[in-house]
């Protein structure tokens, strides 16, 4: 089938089956009735008339099939494609061979639709769409837009159990072929991106992990993020490998290699790599991740070596100055507040830092002036959680070894300073009061709860307004369907000037953000946090010690307490 089996799929035959009598056209059988016509009807035509993909009408034809496929998705009705899905890929097929990046992001995204309406009949295509997919990455891995929507086809593959081993046994060698490969043998990025590749296939396939996946992929992984020098490669590597500990640490940990050593030996290498002083701090920013994975995975099977990662990260944490960096350390002990609190006072404790002092100030101080700062909707569940156990967990046990620490209270401001600028700042340095840690903490946790606050209340601001305009573009599509639906009023446009323009949502092009499968895991993602807190401080407003806190306040944290009833 050509081009037109595109065509047919248009948004506005959509809305014109709807405007003629069929109100759930989506899922109706008036619907699968309509989409049949205009299937017959362009197949009938195609063969003398066709419009070219490459042409601007071909362009916007492509363009609308591609949204309408991804409105079908998100109605969960992607059902009415089944009778014209062998039709349908073979079109695709067929524009993929001939078009620029451009075009074939619209093929990819139709195509990573198609993968998921019928499962045997992937299955049974499984050799096409794979080969093809695997062409389209290399030819243009270094389109990021290619190379995403090459991902999401081989997550949607990798789902599929009838998929995996053939798709396993053309892409997995492809990948470790690229591996292997000398660096200046292949194109910039393309390792670091088979890496995300892979880290997507151990992702979305059902353990136990094939033979392949295991004794091919791994090992070949880990000696490329070992002997790299790429930080994007290193980070990449650990996520992938982390992809691989969550998955199928057990196999990891069983898996040998000629000279005995275990997977999770390999991993720990990693991990030593990473956070490697002479490394580029950059190299960190995701290893967090890696290791409170292996945590709450491995436990006890790591042994002396957590102490060793520990170790290794407070060495770190002295010589960074990125956010990213830092956030990615301190979530390791934030995680070890839940799960082990009282070894990693002790581990602290019993370790000096930089300054001479125990190393539970050092972690404790940076920490609490970055907290505020702490970005992603699960690491400030997880970082204000930890909060709230430590203040907990110092009143019911009067634990001198935090209520000693004194850490940064507010920045001080004089009158006569007036604008600060550089020199002046040169002149007088900041100057900050000094509160008790377990103050700084009590501080922390309501402003995470005002910012909660103000995030909840925009969202449903934001849900209002939805709802309230969602009308507005309803007529407005209405109109533009009025409209010719030729070439008129485009000239001069391509398909980049029609994906730019207003006349389409600015993010429809943007992947939906995609939540940490170990994060989605953790009983602590459902948390709902102001609920949490609020329940939280009105507990601890019936402290005895209560008073000595509040009469810290800034006149902010006390209508924050007062929105609650305190």
């Amino acid at each position: 089938m050509s081009f037109f089996i595109l065509v047919c799929l248009d948004s506005k035959n959509l809305n014109r089956a709807q405007n003629v009598g069929f109100p759930e056209v989506c899922g109706s059988n008036a619907a699968h009735r309509l989409s049949d016509h205009h299937v017959r009807c362009s197949g009938a035509g195609s063969s003398r008339h066709q419009t070219p993909a490459g042409s601007r009408t071909g362009q916007k034809h492509l363009l609308s099939s591609s949204r309408y496929c991804d409105q079908l998705k998100l109605s969960e009705s992607t059902h009415v494609l089944q009778p014209f899905l062998p039709s349908i890929l073979e079109g695709l097929v067929q524009l993929a061979a001939q078009f620029s990046s451009e075009v074939l992001t619209l093929v990819m995204e139709t195509l990573c639709i198609v993968c998921t309406v019928d499962q045997a009949f992937t299955t049974s295509a499984e050799n096409k769409i794979c080969p093809l997919t695997i062409a389209i990455f290399l030819k243009y891995n270094n389109d990021p837009v290619v190379a995403s929507l090459a991902q999401d086809i081989f997550k949607e593959l990798a789902q599929i159990e009838g998929c995996q081993g053939p798709m396993q046994m053309r892409l997995i060698p492809t990948l470790v072929s690229i591996m292997q490969a000398p660096p200046d043998k292949i194109p910039t990025g393309l390792c670091a991106t088979s890496i995300d590749i892979l880290t997507t296939v151990v992702r979305n396939t059902k353990p136990p992990l094939s033979e392949m996946l295991v004794c091919q992929a791994f090992p070949v992984l880990a000696q490329c993020t070992l002997r790299t020098d790429d930080s994007t490669i290193m980070q990449n590597g650990g996520e992938c490998l982390r992809a691989y500990v969550s998955v199928a640490l057990e196999q990891i940990a069983q898996w040998r290699d000629e000279q005995g050593n275990s997977g999770l030996w390999y991993v720990m290498q990693v991990v030593n790599q990473l956070l490697d002083p002479r490394t580029s701090e950059f190299t960190a920013a995701f290893v967090g991740r890696l290791v409170s994975t292996l945590i709450s995975r491995a436990g006890t099977e790591l042994g002396d070596q957590l102490d060793q990662i520990l170790r290794a990260i407070l060495s770190k944490m002295q010589q960074a100055e990125t956010l990213s960096v830092m956030q990615s350390l301190i979530m390791v002990f934030a995680h070890l507040v839940h799960s082990q609190l009282d070894p990693l006072l002790e581990f602290l404790c019993s370790l000096p830092g930089p300054t001479g002092k125990p190393a539970l100030e050092f972690v404790m101080t940076e920490w609490m002036s970055r907290q505020h700062l702490f970005y992603g909707q699960y690491e400030g569940k997880v970082s204000t959680v930890a909060l709230c156990k430590l203040l907990q967990h110092s009143l019911n046990t009067d634990d001198k070894r935090l209520q000693d620490i004194v850490v940064k209270g507010e920045e001080i401001f004089s009158q006569e300073d007036g604008i600060r600028t550089r020199s002046k700042s040169a002149k007088n340095p900041e100057r900050w009061t000094n509160i008790p840690l377990l103050v700084k903490i009590f501080k922390l946790i309501i402003n995470e709860l005002s910012t909660v606050v103000e995030s909840n209340a925009s969202r449903a601001n934001a849900a209002d307004w939805s709802q309230d305009s969602s009308g507005m573009w309803e007529e407005q599509e209405e109109d533009e369907e009025e409209d010719d639906e030729e070439d008129e009023g485009l000239a001069g446009q391509l398909l980049s000037d029609l994906i730019a323009s207003n006349k389409y949502d600015d993010d429809y092009y943007e992947d939906d953000e995609e939540d940490d499968p170990d994060a989605l895991k953790d009983p602590i993602y459902q948390i709902d946090l102001q609920a949490y807190l609020t329940d939280f401080l009105t507990q601890f407003a019936q402290q005895p010690c209560y008073s000595m806190f509040s009469g810290h306040l800034n006149n902010a944290e006390r209508q924050t307490l007062q929105s609650i009833g305190l």
